[in-house]
């Protein structure tokens, strides 16, 4: 069976590409290169010694969207990352975010519906629920007016879906997750953000390297019990494994409804400063940091109520904070070495 993964060079994408090959799947990969890189092929073929189809193509034009489908009939399922995903850069140029993150979602559901038969993965996020009014979150937990640009698309982007998917062929599951870090153990595969990184922890291995000079921890006095923002750490690689059980649910139409949502989380909230001194513990060294202000748009706290995920969908995540992290430094001291 075909799969279509968007963004599937990405950080999440490439990791569920390596799932996907191991479980037997053929994988066509979507990506505009615009946040990751064509040499990624290269860790996936390493990892399952095997090349998936792969073409650049932007999902915002509309024409190239249509082509690739005139082009591949046989897709039995498309898992949808591609979408652009920095909380603080929404905020600045939320335009950008509106037409990418949701102009490629409309075009892409557009060619699902004229097929006899669809079936979607969403990359979804736990900002469409804002800030939580109770710990742990459960699927069923308000959505709260966005943060963020970014949030908001994401929550635009489950009701377009849904809208759907109630008068069309398409059966979907939204995939919330929490924060995914972490890299595939053999290291051929990671997080490589361009640029200067929107996230805590490829900041922190850059700043553990000597790349950065030091860590801004965003505020201190949060009502938590260090001070900082608290947030569901979740491996990569259980987030990737996650995306393939979803996907055989629908194809084996196990699904009960339409639309599914499920939380992909570790159930653990950990501090911004419990991830630090998690990262101390693995590389054996102190890493600099200094509390700077807080950031518009970042929510106190957000981790996962897996209740749903564990016994619906039959997925559980596996990995410890500090195997992600260790993951994460290793790729991070590999990637400085080429």
């Amino acid at each position: 069976m075909k799969i279509l993964v968007t963004g599937g060079l990405g950080f999440i994408g490439s990791h569920t590409v390596v799932e996907l090959q191991n479980q037997g799947f053929e994988v066509v990969i979507v990506d505009d290169l615009s946040n990751s890189s064509e040499e990624v092929l290269k860790g996936i073929v390493a990892i399952t010694n095997k090349k998936p189809l792969f073409e650049k193509l932007d999902l915002r034009e509309k024409g190239q969207v249509q082509d690739f489908f005139k082009k591949h009939q046989d897709i039995s399922g498309v898992i949808h990352f591609a979408a652009s995903k920095a909380v603080g850069e929404s905020v600045g140029n939320p335009l950008l975010y509106y037409e990418n993150n949701i102009n490629s979602l409309v075009y892409l559901l557009q060619e699902l519906q004229k097929l006899p038969e669809s079936n979607f993965i969403f990359s979804s996020s736990c900002t469409v629920y804002g800030q939580a009014e109770k710990m742990p979150i459960t699927e069923d937990a308000s959505i709260q007016t966005a943060m963020s640009p970014y949030g908001n698309t994401k929550q635009i982007g489950e009701e377009i879906i849904t809208d759907t998917a109630k008068v069309t062929n398409i059966n979907a599951i939204l995939l919330r997750y929490f924060n995914p870090i972490g890299a595939h153990s053999s290291a051929e595969i990671g997080e490589l953000p361009l640029g200067v990184p929107q996230n805590l922890v490829p900041f922190i291995t850059q700043t553990g390297l000597g790349l950065r000079a030091e860590l801004s921890v965003y505020g201190d006095d949060y009502p938590t019990p260090d001070g900082t923002c608290i947030r569901d750490y979740i491996h990569v690689v259980d987030l990737a494994k996650a995306h393939v059980i979803a996907m055989k649910r629908l194809l084996d139409k196990k699904n009960l409804d339409k639309v599914e949502i499920f939380n992909l989380g570790t159930g653990t909230g950990s501090s911004v400063l419990e991830v630090i001194h998690a990262f101390e513990k693995v590389s054996g060294q102190k890493l600099p940091y200094k509390i700077v202000p807080r950031r518009e748009g970042d929510v106190i706290s957000a981790y996962a109520n897996t209740n749903k995920a564990n016994n619906v969908l039959g997925w559980k995540a596996e990995s410890t904070l500090d195997e992600a992290i260790e993951s994460a430094w290793k790729w991070e001291q590999k990637v400085r070495q080429q």
